[in-house]
C-alpha cells in the first residue's frame, strides 16, 4: 500500500505544471486579441484625426493667434460666416465643381472599366496607363496641366492654332478657369475609380452573362440589367468618396491659379478660402469655423446618400 502511495505521489510530481489561463472564457480572449491587433489603427485615428478634429472645433470658438495663444470669443467666428462675401462665392464654386466633376468622372470611369474588363491584347498595359494619374503627385499633375493651358506657349493653344482656331488664356481668364479645373479634376480622378469598378466587375459571376446570352440579351441590355444592379454597391461607395474628395478641392487651385489673377474668385473653393484665412490672413480661429462649415455640409450630404442607398443599391 505504501508503495502504491509513493508511486502516485511521484507520478503527480512528474506531471507538467498547469498553464494559467488568464481568459477562462474564450469569448473574452477573442475580444482581447482583436482589440490588441486594431489598437495601432485606433491610436493613429486618435492622434491624427479625432483629437485634431475636437481641437479644431474648440478653436473655432476662439481668436487663435500665433504660437497657440487664443481668447474665447464664442460664436463670433460663426456670425462672421454669414457676413463674409467670400463664403457664398467659395461655396458656389465648390458645388459647381462637385456637381459637374463627380457624375461625369463616374460615368467615364465606369465605361472604361467595362472595356478594360474584356479580354483584349495588351489589357495590362491599358490598365496601367489609366491608373497612372492616381499614383501621380498632385503637384506634378498641376504643373503638367498648367503648361498645357498656358496662353502663350501651351500645347493646347498650339494645336488649336494649327487648325485655325483661336487659343485662350485658359487658367487666367475667369470665363474658362473653372472649366479648365473641372477637366483636370475629371482626368486625375479616373484612375482610382476605374480600379474600384474593375474590382466590382470581376466579382460578378460570369454565369449571369452566359445565361442572359442564351436568352438572347445583347451587351447593352446585359450592362443595364446585370452589370449596373450588381455594381450598385461599388457605385454608391465611389460616389461618396468622390463627393468628399471634390468638396476638398485645393491643390490644383493652389498650383495652377495665380493668387493675384482675375480667375481666383471664379475658382476659389471653400478649402482654398480656409487656407487663405489660416495662413495668409492669420485668422486661424475663423479658418477653423470655415472647416467646421465644410464638415457639416459633407456630413449632411453623406447622410442623405446613406438614406437614399436603400432605393438605389442592391446587395
Amino acid at each position: 500500500m505504501d508503495t502504491l502511495i509513493t508511486k502516485d505521489v511521484e507520478r503527480k510530481k512528474q506531471r507538467p505544471p498547469m498553464k494559467l489561463n488568464v481568459f477562462k472564457n474564450k469569448k473574452w480572449s477573442d475580444y482581447f486579441w482583436g482589440y490588441l491587433l486594431i489598437l495601432p489603427v485606433f491610436l493613429g485615428l486618435g492622434i491624427f484625426y479625432i483629437i485634431p478634429f475636437f481641437q479644431n472645433l474648440f478653436y473655432s470658438f476662439t481668436d487663435l493667434g500665433s504660437f497657440g495663444k487664443y481668447s474665447w470669443i464664442g460664436l463670433e467666428n460663426y456670425k462672421k460666416l454669414f457676413s463674409d462675401p467670400d463664403i457664398p462665392i467659395a461655396l458656389l464654386n465648390t458645388f459647381k465643381y462637385t456637381i459637374i466633376t463627380v457624375p461625369i468622372s463616374i460615368c467615364i470611369s465606369l465605361v472604361i472599366a467595362t472595356l478594360l474588363n474584356t479580354k483584349i491584347k495588351g489589357i495590362t498595359f491599358y490598365r496601367l496607363m489609366f491608373f497612372l494619374p492616381a499614383i501621380t503627385m498632385p503637384a506634378a499633375i498641376a504643373t503638367m496641366w498648367k503648361w498645357l493651358y498656358n496662353g502663350q506657349y501651351g500645347l493646347i493653344n498650339q494645336l488649336l492654332n494649327k487648325f485655325g482656331l483661336e487659343g485662350h488664356a485658359w487658367i487666367a481668364d475667369p470665363q474658362y478657369a473653372m472649366k479648365a479645373l473641372i477637366i483636370v479634376g475629371i482626368w486625375s480622378s479616373l484612375g482610382m475609380k476605374i480600379i474600384y469598378f474593375l474590382a466590382g466587375l470581376q466579382g460578378i459571376p460570369k454565369s449571369y452573362y452566359e445565361a442572359s446570352t442564351i436568352d438572347g440579351a445583347g451587351p447593352i441590355r446585359q450592362f443595364f440589367t446585370i452589370t449596373l444592379p450588381l455594381l450598385s454597391p461599388t457605385i454608391f461607395f465611389v460616389s461618396i468618396t468622390s463627393l468628399i474628395s471634390a468638396f476638398q478641392m485645393f491643390d490644383i487651385i493652389f498650383m495652377m491659379i495665380s493668387k493675384t489673377g482675375l480667375a481666383i474668385n471664379s475658382t476659389m473653393s471653400i478649402v482654398y478660402l480656409f487656407y487663405k484665412n489660416a495662413f495668409e490672413y492669420l485668422e486661424k480661429g475663423y479658418a477653423s469655423a470655415i472647416s467646421i462649415l465644410l464638415f457639416v455640409i459633407i456630413l449632411i450630404i453623406t447622410i442623405i446618400q446613406l438614406k437614399l442607398q436603400k432605393k438605389f443599391t442592391d446587395y
